[in-house]
């Protein structure tokens, strides 16, 4: 969607995702070293970013709505946590390479061809021997009608995902149902694809 059409998402006075974390990345997060410098990417309301920074982590929420992180704002404020925000499309906008210890994305749907820039963005912005973290949905996923994206090319592949990774060392990979209860848009069994990612550490990446 595009930016407008997901500041009058965000608008609505609920947290359309919830104000949970996402399930996989709360089952993850101990792969995170303790005082972890984390990127958040595609980030929205702010729910995974809030939940990263209560466990003692320095994170900062990207998405390119500015109506969304102003809600990530105020629920950093409800749960007593900072956090940083940066409006950005992440399509078409480069992030500053290797700031971070990990990044994260949940549900970062983007167009088919802006998503190698999307997924080498997030990539890049890690520093070696870092983690990735992220859950997304197939297009098997538009069999099961549960949320997310209603187009085929707003969804992902498990070999492109893979093809992504490349050389790095990929700690977890899963490809396949999940139950996600997220807000009022994810509601019931979906299948996802799940990577956890360790950044290579040695030579040009």
């Amino acid at each position: 969607m595009s930016k407008e059409q997901w500041d009058n998402s965000f608008s609505d006075e609920e947290f359309v995702y919830g104000t949970r974390p996402n399930e996989f990345i709360e089952k993850m997060s101990g792969v995170l070293p303790d005082h972890s410098k984390i990127g958040c990417f595609a980030e929205g309301e702010g729910r995974n970013a809030v939940y990263l920074a209560g466990l003692g982590h320095e994170v900062t929420a990207y998405d390119q709505s500015p109506v969304g992180l102003a809600k990530a704002k105020e629920l950093a404020k409800e749960h007593g946590v900072s956090l940083q925000t940066a409006v950005m499309d992440l399509t078409k906008e480069k992030v500053e390479t290797r700031q971070y210890d990990a990044a994260v994305m949940v549900f970062g749907h983007v167009p088919r061809e802006d998503q190698a820039f999307f997924i080498e963005n997030i990539l890049d912005s890690v520093k070696p021997g870092g983690h990735i973290l992220l859950e997304v949905y197939s297009e098997d996923q538009l069999k099961y009608q549960t949320g997310g994206p209603k187009s085929l090319d707003m969804l992902y592949h498990p070999s492109q995902i893979l093809e992504w990774i490349g050389d790095h060392q990929c700690l977890h990979f899963y490809y396949g149902e999940a139950e996600r209860n997220e807000g009022k848009r994810h509601h019931g069994t979906g299948h996802v694809i799940q990577a956890v990612v360790r950044k290579k550490d040695t030579g040009e990446v």
